[in-house]
């Protein structure tokens, strides 16, 4: 038994020790060797997909008549590229979200850029996958959109996977939802755990002094003791915030039964339309090519260079996000 307490003592060590050593190796990297931009990239889909269509066409073993057809193709096809000219614009956005949202960087980016020159006449289409994540990063992002909302510029946000927790509080400020049959929609919740050692350090005679200035500076704590009264005034802190949530979802989806649908539940697409999440089940390239004629469409990306950081402990994040 005593070497079990022992061992147990030194695994606690070495966790601490690991621990405390690991961040700050993230700390110190990530000072020296921040993430760096680069030029936004703008790419026209409609080049992109009637390029595509050539190639595809030259590939095939053809007849002299079905060369002939295409030949005529190629000549309506640039009559359309010409009067794309008059068309309204679409910019298509692609959000991939993490557990702390951290693409709300180059979505301000590409959204202060698209606001320089978009009129209400066209549109951005924001294609979002998140399985949600920080309350603070994702509350941002969909404030970014907003800002589209603000100015009158139509926005559509087409899920083709997820948007779910904090993806569905950017979604839903969208004009229209669009999503795939298949996609997971909704947890309009908030969650929060943390694991406690008090009784185990206190069983082994080690103390924790924290202190702090403000009655609720600290409520539930990792190493010290949890008191009813720190629980009562987290949980209330959490209601706080599926309130808000709630709230936010309502301003922008009117229609729906709040309380049937924020009870933290997710759906399959197919689903969420009845419940009024979605407005229409569509892939965004069903969305996308089906009026391809009609808008002149670019593809915004902000590539980021990773620091150092990113791709030292990439693999450990991935672990523990798991």
């Amino acid at each position: 038994m005593e070497f079990f307490t022992e061992y147990s003592l030194f695994l606690l060590k070495s966790i601490t020790f690991v621990a405390s050593s690991l961040f700050l190796v993230i700390g110190i990297v990530s000072i020296g060797r921040r993430s760096i931009k680069t030029p936004l990239n703008i790419e026209s889909l409609n080049e992109q997909y009637d390029e595509q269509t050539k190639q595809l066409q030259h590939a095939l073993n053809l007849s002299k008549t079905d060369k002939k057809k295409i030949k005529e193709h190629h000549k309506s096809q640039n009559k359309i590229k010409k009067s794309r000219e008059n068309h309204p614009r679409r910019f298509v956005l692609n959000f991939n979200g993490d557990i702390g949202a951290t693409q709300v960087n180059q979505l301000r980016d590409e959204i202060s850029v698209i606001l320089s020159s978009a009129t209400s006449n066209d549109e951005v289409v924001v294609r979002l996958e998140s399985p949600g994540g920080a309350v603070s990063g994702y509350g941002l992002a969909a404030s970014q959109l907003q800002r589209l909302r603000d100015k009158n510029i139509p926005l559509t946000v087409c899920i083709d996977k997820v948007a779910a927790s904090g993806g569905y509080l950017m979604a839903c400020v969208a004009n229209t939802i669009i999503a795939a049959p298949f996609a997971i929609i909704g947890s309009i919740g908030v969650v929060a755990q943390l694991p406690n050692f008090h009784r185990f350090l206190k069983k082994h005679n080690i103390d924790i002094e924290l202190l702090t200035a403000g009655e609720y500076k600290r409520t539930l704590t990792v190493l010290g003791e949890n008191t009813d009264k720190n629980r009562k005034k987290f949980q209330e802190d959490l209601e706080a915030i599926q309130a808000s949530f709630r709230d936010h979802v309502l301003t922008h989806r009117t229609h729906i039964n709040i309380d049937e649908v924020a009870t933290g539940e997710h759906w399959l697409a197919k689903d969420a339309m009845q419940l009024g999440l979605v407005d229409q089940l569509k892939t965004s390239d069903d969305y996308l090519y089906d009026s391809i004629d009609s808008y002149e469409t670019l593809v915004l990306t902000t590539p980021v260079k990773p620091s150092l950081s990113s791709k030292l402990f990439k693999p450990l994040t991935a672990y523990f996000y798991r």
